[in-house]
């Protein structure tokens, strides 16, 4: 295990960043490392946490913005908000453990609203950070609308740390639901589930989440054990009233099924965003397909039958989760599914073994790559940040 540095300050981080920059020592950039598991793992005899570097340093209701140090726990950014009904916007997961804001925000992690609501990056107003040379550097603002230059805001989200540490967060934010509802159809396979949620994605009543469950995978959320079948679920989330409204009258356009009241459908979706009907063991790995809904349900079957691997459906169709077999094999069939959908692909756990012999996320382009090399030259130059997390040269 690498020796653990973990300053309280951002000027104690920027310190320890100019002193590995200048010995040429590489850094494992982390929160509290429930994400280790992610990516390629990276090699260094040292870590560097945010954790110790916490607190709300800012939270305006009225103005409907949030500002925290990157290694306070998203419970208690989330426990704040709540106090004031409101609420983070994209709904990221918790999956693995205490997550900090920072290690949200670097890696761009979105649970169901993201369908209807855009990705976290959507959503971060700014950033503070120290780059490779131990520079602090901030982007955005705290208010909704601020002129940004070069937005690093959205640069920074889903760097996985191999650009700079962020240190601290700006959020916007919005009003938190009074009520949430969901439709349940039961019975319908992957293709006309996704039909369906399409349909419902397309209709006035303002749906905010829409998933497909094979049997296997609903039954593995207690209040879905009961299904005899695939199910496809639809959220409505707003004021009590409006709710049982918008969900009888989807229900009925959809064909029937069953409405979840607001209990029932706070806990099944927040088991969707924690991907718990995805039920991986420690020897096996995990990917999530990105591509059209359309193309959703084939790509489920397509390494389904090559593989074994087993999965869901999220946003509509358009995010795909897969767990299956640690090999090389079963992660080409990911990729070859995903390349015939145009989509993209992320290995998102799997033993060290498969992530260092594949590449975990598709490689770009020459001309990108090139784009890629630049701004990490120009913001790590001695390449110390999380070196070989995204790319294996990098």
């Amino acid at each position: 295990m690498s020796d653990l540095l973990a300053p309280t300050d951002e000027e104690a981080i920027a310190a320890a960043i100019l002193q590995a920059a200048s010995s040429r020592e590489p850094l494992a950039v982390l929160g509290n490392g429930t994400k280790s598991a992610m990516l390629r793992p990276v090699q260094a005899a040292r870590s560097l946490s945010t954790r110790n570097l916490t607190g709300i340093t800012l939270y305006s209701p009225n103005e409907l913005i949030i500002s925290a140090r990157a290694g306070t726990a998203l419970s208690e950014v989330e426990a704040a908000l709540a106090e004031h009904g409101q609420h983070i916007i994209a709904e990221p997961p918790h999956p693995g453990g205490p997550q900090t804001l920072g290690g949200v925000i670097a890696t761009n992690l979105s649970g169901p609203r993201r369908v209807a609501w855009g990705a976290m990056r959507d959503h971060v107003l700014g950033v503070r950070a120290v780059t490779g040379h131990g520079q602090v550097i901030h982007s955005g603002g705290r208010v909704l609308k601020n002129v940004t230059g070069l937005d690093l805001c959205k640069l920074l989200t889903g760097s996985h740390g191999t650009l700079a540490v962020i240190t601290e967060v700006t959020l916007k934010v919005l009003p938190a639901p009074e009520s949430v509802g969901t439709v349940v159809l039961h019975g319908l396979d992957a293709p006309d589930g996704v039909a369906a949620l399409s349909s419902a994605l397309g209709s006035p009543y303002s749906v905010s989440a829409a998933a497909w469950l094979p049997k296997d995978a609903a039954t593995r959320i207690p209040l879905l054990a009961g299904s005899h079948g695939p199910v496809a679920l639809v959220r409505i989330e707003d004021f009590a009233a409006s709710v049982a409204y918008r969900t009888g009258r989807l229900r009925d356009e959809l064909g029937g099924g069953d409405i979840l009241d607001d209990a029932a459908s706070r806990s099944v979706w927040h088991a969707i965003r924690d991907r718990e009907p995805l039920v991986a063991a420690t020897d096996e790995a995990v990917w999530r397909v990105s591509v059209r809904p359309s193309a959703g349900a084939q790509v489920l079957r397509s390494v389904s039958d090559a593989c074994g691997a087993r999965g869901y459906l999220d946003w509509g169709g358009g995010l795909v989760w897969l767990a299956g077999p640690a090999t090389t094999a079963a992660h080409a069939s990911v990729q070859a599914a995903a390349h015939d959908a145009g989509g993209s692909w992320m290995l998102i756990q799997s033993p060290e073994t498969l992530r260092v012999a594949v590449d975990v996320i598709p490689p770009e382009p020459e001309p990108m790559a090139r784009i890629t090399r630049r701004v990490k030259a120009a913001l790590d130059p001695h390449g110390i940040l999380n070196p070989g997390r995204l790319y294996a040269s990098l």
